[in-house]
């Protein structure tokens, strides 16, 4: 049986070749989606050296945080639609939320955040292909939504994240990533905080890691299919 540790060490693998083969040398950051599975995997992942993790469920991602709370130095990331009345939970327990689509959600978050708490590190999430069936605001929402975020004083503006169109068309996929990534590059040259580029998944990883992605999220590759 595959372990944990030897999926994470084949993700790593995959990431640096994926850099190898379009010659980028920025650090790339790989987030290892845990949703739906179970603390032993998690706890499995970090004893094999990874501490950046991803959940989308509420109620399920804070049971987790609790549970590993002892693990000071895991960096908890919300990657998912975050409904009103549960906003709170997400400000209290992450360190980085990557969904923010609107001001409504931001303002919430910034209220919410304790104040004994860093900042809460945002990405502004894309629908870069306009597909119904995904969260995210317009590529022309994305100046007005960062200006409001830059302004919350219990919010740090990082970057954008995106979740793209499920094709097998890998062209029409790098065109996508392109235009988050010079969406990207404008953002970083007017808030110097900005370096996150959260982009591509366990399918699509090289074609992100090639139009400059500075994250990826990665699920399936390490904790293995969901049930």
């Amino acid at each position: 049986m595959v372990t944990i540790a030897e999926r994470l060490t084949s993700a790593y693998s995959r990431v640096e070749i994926a850099q190898q083969n379009c010659q980028l040398k920025h650090p790339l950051t790989i987030l290892a989606v845990s949703k739906t599975k179970p603390l032993e995997m998690i706890e499995n992942a970090y004893q094999a050296g990874h501490r950046q993790f991803g959940e989308s469920y509420v109620q399920e991602a804070v049971e987790k945080v609790q549970a590993l709370k002892h693990y000071r130095d895991i960096e908890w990331h919300f990657i998912g639609p975050i409904q009103s009345n549960k906003s709170r939970l997400v400000a209290e327990n992450f360190s980085w939320v990557q969904s923010v689509d609107r001001e409504k959600l931001a303002r919430r978050l910034n209220e919410q955040r304790p104040n004994n708490l860093m900042p809460l590190n945002i990405l502004i999430q894309v629908n870069i292909s306009h597909d119904e069936n995904k969260s995210g605001c317009t590529l022309a929402d994305v100046d007005s939504l960062a200006a409001f975020i830059d302004s919350c004083r219990q919010l740090n503006l990082r970057g954008l994240m995106t979740i793209t169109e499920n094709t097998p068309d890998k062209a029409k996929q790098f065109e996508y990533f392109q235009q988050m990534r010079a969406c990207f590059d404008r953002l970083k040259h007017q808030y110097p905080q900005v370096d996150t580029l959260s982009m591509g998944m366990s399918g699509d990883l090289e074609t992100a890691v090639s139009a400059g992605s500075t994250m990826v999220r990665i699920g399936t590759d390490i904790f293995g299919k969901r049930q």
